[in-house]
Formats: C-alpha cells, sequence, structure tokens
C-alpha cells in the first residue's frame, strides 16, 4: 500500500480490526518514511460473472430472475422458501467460485437443473421441458426415464 503522504511504497500495518459485522478489515497503517499514519479498508469482492446469452448477447447476472425462474418451476409443489433460497445462493456461490468474469446461460442452465433435481423431480422435469424446448411426448418420457435411472 503507498502512502497517501509521501506516495513510499512500504507501509506497515500497526492495527487490524473486524468492522461491518466481520465484512471489512479496517487496518491502521505507517510509512516506513515519513512516518505519518492512515486507515485502510479491506473487503471481499464477490463478482458475479456476466451471462452469455444464446445469441451471443451479454448482460449482467439477474438473482431475481434466477429465483422466478426456480419459483416458477415450483409452482404448487411442496418446497419451502428456505430450501428454494439456499439452493439460489448454492447457484450464485458457483458462479462465483469458477472465477470467471463471463459464464454462458447453459452452464447456468445445467446448474438449475441440478438444483431443482435435488429439490422437487416434478420441478425439474417441468424446467427441463422448458429450458431444453420439448416438442413432444417422447421428450418427456426420455427425461423421465433417465431421472428414473438416474434416481435408483
Amino acid at each position: 500500500m503507498h502512502c497517501p503522504f509521501c506516495n513510499e511504497v512500504d507501509t506497515k500495518v500497526i492495527d487490524s480490526r473486524l468492522v461491518s459485522e466481520g465484512k471489512q478489515v479496517r487496518r491502521r497503517r505507517e510509512c516506513v518514511v515519513c512516518g505519518e499514519r492512515f486507515t485502510t479498508y479491506e473487503a471481499a469482492e464477490l463478482v458475479i460473472p456476466r451471462v452469455i446469452k444464446r445469441d451471443d448477447t451479454r448482460q449482467p447476472f439477474d438473482e431475481e430472475k434466477l429465483r422466478h425462474s426456480m419459483r416458477r418451476a415450483l409452482q404448487k409443489r411442496s418446497v419451502s422458501t428456505e430450501h428454494l433460497e439456499e439452493a439460489v445462493q448454492l447457484i450464485m456461490h458457483k458462479l462465483r467460485a469458477t472465477g470467471e468474469r463471463e459464464v454462458s446461460s447453459q452452464i447456468i442452465g445445467e446448474m438449475v437443473m441440478d438444483e431443482l433435481r435435488k429439490l422437487d423431480q416434478v420441478a425439474y422435469v417441468r424446467f427441463a421441458s422448458v429450458y431444453r424446448s420439448f416438442q413432444d411426448v417422447k421428450a418427456f418420457n426420455a427425461e423421465i426415464k433417465k431421472l428414473q435411472k438416474d434416481t435408483k
């Protein structure tokens, strides 16, 4: 950290404390050249990657859109709001963990299907039918047979 007074590169930390309910670290620093003291704040930068759509356009990740699509698949199913929120947070955690600046919508769709498969099989098939654009009953049957085989 450069000293804001003399622009020296070498500074030392003389005190560190957690602030903002543990979401930030407050550091008191001292310049080893001029002796001036100053405070810095450090926080984790948790970035959700931008979404690359099928038509190659890019847009910011929309947590509410994710939640809405999952809620719609779970409509009239006995899955609690808490379980839905856990799944949404897990997907967001996985997206952050990729470390990528951009991620394709297909990857997000697969993550959603994985979580819905764990929550409710009917909701999974509902989402998969729209996401994969099932054209006929054969596609539904194939997905259901695959699901049955995976759960055995």
